[in-house]
């Protein structure tokens, strides 16, 4: 039996959205309702639903800012009363909105989804939350220019315009130009709020690499999606949890 939360700071839309899903999808499980960000989370660590739904905005941390967390255990619908916002953040269909208040026509086509996706594991989510959070402030947020690598005995720094690709093993973090590679400490988990994610995307837990950079997207024998990188010969491997930046392969 699938199970869900939902997550809303007024009771009267969190009552709306628990009857509006019973009437949708009999099946489904309600395990909890909370009123804020904090309680969406502390509910999806102990309770680990299928799906939460969160309102984008409320007190405490906010539904982007709780969806960070909750999407490790959970796939996450947002709902918001602000439509200029979703376009911007469900462009890549990783997860799915609804509008205040919930039409049943459209819940109908959010279940559905949910259906689909529901036989594998959450998408991860970073990328497009950071996308969103981008616009919801205006697009004020400034990103990284410039990386301290060690190259050799010296350090170098590095333009991210000239990076193609970081990946991380435990202990190091590569950063590959088209004429040199370098080394940091930084983690990708650090790495990917920091860099601009209309530049750089996220495409294994350990890799991050630049969007232009990319040459090619093809299968791999075993089926698994890999990138090509402009001026080098080494492919990268797109995790399934990232297959959705590439939705049309």
């Amino acid at each position: 039996m699938p199970t869900a939360l939902i997550a809303d700071d007024e009771r009267l839309m969190r009552e709306q959205i628990h009857l509006a899903l019973k009437e949708a999808w009999p099946e489904l499980e309600i395990l909890g309702e909370a009123k804020n960000g904090d309680e969406a989370v502390a509910m999806a660590e102990e309770l680990k639903p299928d799906i939460a739904f969160l309102d984008i905005r409320m007190p405490g941390r906010s539904g982007l800012e709780a969806a960070r967390e909750v999407c490790l255990h959970a796939h996450v619908v947002f709902v918001t009363a602000y439509d200029q916002y979703a376009v911007e953040a469900f462009e890549r269909g990783a997860v799915d909105y609804l509008m205040k208040p919930v039409d049943p026509e459209r819940l109908a086509r959010t279940v559905e989804r949910l259906k689909a996706r529901l036989v594998e594991p959450p998408p991860d989510l970073n990328q497009m939350l950071l996308r969103l959070s981008n616009t919801l402030s205006g697009g004020q947020r400034s990103y990284l220019k410039w990386i301290q690598a060690s190259v050799g005995n010296a350090l170098r720094m590095i333009a991210t315009r000239e990076i193609l690709f970081f990946t991380s093993d435990e202990k190091y973090t590569r950063v590959q130009t088209a004429s040199f590679e370098a080394l940091i400490r930084k983690p990708i988990r650090e790495l990917v709020i920091e860099l601009d994610p209309d530049e750089f995307w996220q495409i294994h837990r350990a890799t991050l690499v630049r969007v232009d950079a990319i040459t090619a997207v093809i299968r791999d024998e075993r089926g698994h999606l890999m990138v090509g990188i402009r001026g080098l010969s080494e492919r990268l491997e797109v995790s399934r949890s990232f297959n959705h930046l590439f939705k049309q392969m």
